[in-house]
């Protein structure tokens, strides 16, 4: 009964890999879009929504964070080496985000729906899968 215990507990430590190989890439892509699409879930209809719909209600800088974050997984995949034509669809993917969700009250509704990081992560995982396949996760 000597035991000494803490006096608060140990904080949760959250650490995402630096590297820039495709397993580390592959790590933050997926923590970045779970924060700006699936982050909370909304009592009673059980729809996940993320900050990329949440900060979208402030007017301009709100879109113009959300869009910078999206293009932040478009260059990390350009550092992977996807084609143009992939990269192409993904920015139009953030594009296209960022252009509705700058309408009042629609763009609100519509970031809901549209889930332009979530496409841009189904591409590059296709793309790591298949080209990297050392960064593959399994899971069981």
């Amino acid at each position: 009964m000597d035991t000494q215990y803490p006096r608060r507990p140990e904080p949760v430590v959250f650490v995402l890999p630096t590297g820039a190989d495709a397993a580390s890439v592959r790590a933050r892509i997926v923590a970045l879009e779970r924060l700006l699409e699936r982050s909370f879930t909304i009592p009673g209809v059980n729809m996940p929504v993320g900050l990329d719909a949440l900060v979208g209600l402030v007017p301009v800088l709100g879109e113009i964070m959300t869009a910078g974050m999206g293009a932040y997984i478009v260059w990390e995949a350009r550092n992977l080496g996807l084609p143009k034509w992939k990269l192409a669809r993904m920015g139009a993917n953030v594009l296209f985000d960022t252009a509705i969700g700058a309408i009042p009250l629609v763009g609100d509704a519509f970031d809901l729906v549209f889930r332009s990081n979530t496409k841009n992560l189904r591409i590059l995982l296709k793309h790591i899968d298949k080209h990297h396949p050392e960064a593959r996760v399994i899971e069981g």
